[in-house]
């Protein structure tokens, strides 16, 4: 098992696990996996972010990634 900080924003947050700042997940899972496993609707991502760098849903996580996965925001 590996840990990674996890941030869901926006609307997504409704899917935020608890301990979401040390949330363990196995060592092989994507980024899609990821989403399947707390339930997110892909069509509702926008953008993925690991570390700071924009990344595809395929991105294998690593111990102590930083995750930051964004609805579609609109703004005015």
């Amino acid at each position: 098992m590996i840990k990674i900080d996890l941030n869901l924003f926006v609307t997504l947050s409704e899917y935020l696990p608890e301990n979401s700042d040390c949330f363990e997940i196995p060592e092989d899972t994507t980024v899609e996996k990821l989403m399947n496993d707390l339930g997110v609707p892909k069509d509702i991502v926008k953008l993925i972010f690991i570390n700071g760098q924009r990344k595809e849903i395929s991105y294998q996580l690593k111990n102590e990634d930083r995750v930051g996965i964004f609805p579609p925001v609109g703004g005015g």
